[in-house]
């Protein structure tokens, strides 16, 4: 079944700056997305219900909005992807 992806504003403004081979790689992750494919795992603690996609050294945190669709919400290198994205966003949304 193919779900809907929805990639939100952050996603975009960080593709945009990568090298065009990186930013076709997160264009195929994010068409793979849509039939569940990639390295997916389910994130734990603070940043449960949410989970990431493994893009070559980039993570894509993203979550299911509902049945159908899938909220790509969060781009970042590995190795500041979850603190910027649990710092940042979580914030926001608790608020």
């Amino acid at each position: 079944m193919n779900l809907t992806v929805i990639v939100k504003e952050p996603v975009y403004e960080f593709a945009r700056r990568l090298p065009p081979e990186h930013r076709r790689a997160v264009k195929q992750a994010l068409k793979g997305l849509r039939r569940e494919q990639g390295d997916i795992r389910a994130l734990e603690q603070n940043l449960s219900g949410y989970y990431r996609l493994r893009i070559g050294k980039y993570r894509l945190i993203f979550r299911y909005a509902d049945a159908k669709s899938i909220e790509a919400i969060f781009l970042e290198e590995r190795s500041m992807v979850y603190e910027v994205f649990e710092s940042q966003f979580l914030a926001k949304l608790k608020s």
